[in-house]
């Protein structure tokens, strides 16, 4: 679906600057974008890279394992639905560290890799569970208690300038997202409808 928007919004930008005579400033624009979306890669591609590392040694040495025991009565609480030894509770825990630790960028592959494990506890294939919402509302919502490291590398700002209102407003949105969950999965609206057969 994005593939069909980008592909309209570079259609009318290229017919609207034939149509006003200024196809070589849309021409030009390309260009420049291009050399900045290069070196904004070259950028993301240092920051992911080192986080992954240290994400990959957390888990290898078993801190990862160790994370998802001390927050365990936490993940019970939100996903009572998942058996506490799940693969899918490490990655969910794992998507949450990175999102906490400001690692946007490194949290998606390990958001992809739980909404995966949670399909497998999925009864009915085509309907999102309560626990997939959850974990989607709590990602999205995007809590950080550690500055967001994208944010800073690529602004280049003083993470002192962000800190206090990063975690307020990431707060404040986890709260909001989980209270909203935990009502809407209560509707009857919206329970599977193997759940309603039953």
């Amino acid at each position: 679906m994005l593939n069909y928007i980008w592909c309209g919004i570079i259609l009318i930008s290229v017919v609207v600057g034939s149509f006003t005579g200024k196809i070589d400033a849309v021409t030009g624009a390309a260009i420049a974008s291009a050399e900045t979306a290069v070196e904004l890669s070259i950028g993301l591609i240092g920051i992911m890279a080192l986080w992954l590392g240290m994400m990959s040694i957390a888990e290898s040495s078993g801190l990862v394992e160790l994370i998802a025991k001390l927050v365990r009565p936490i993940t019970i609480w939100l996903f009572p639905d998942v058996p506490p030894d799940h693969p899918a509770i490490g990655s969910i825990v794992l998507n949450m560290a990175a999102n906490m630790l400001g690692l946007g960028n490194a949290a998606t592959p390990l958001g992809l890799k739980a909404m995966q494990e949670l399909q497998e506890l999925n009864p009915q294939k085509d309907q999102a569970t309560d626990a997939m919402c959850t974990f989607l509302a709590i990602n999205t919502s995007s809590i950080q208690l550690i500055l967001p490291a994208t944010v800073v590398g690529l602004m280049g700002i003083q993470a002192s300038q962000i800190f206090l209102p990063t975690i307020a407003a990431t707060l404040m949105s986890t709260i909001a997202a989980i209270i909203a969950v935990k009502i809407l999965s209560q509707m009857k609206t919206f329970k599977l409808k193997q759940e309603e057969e039953v």
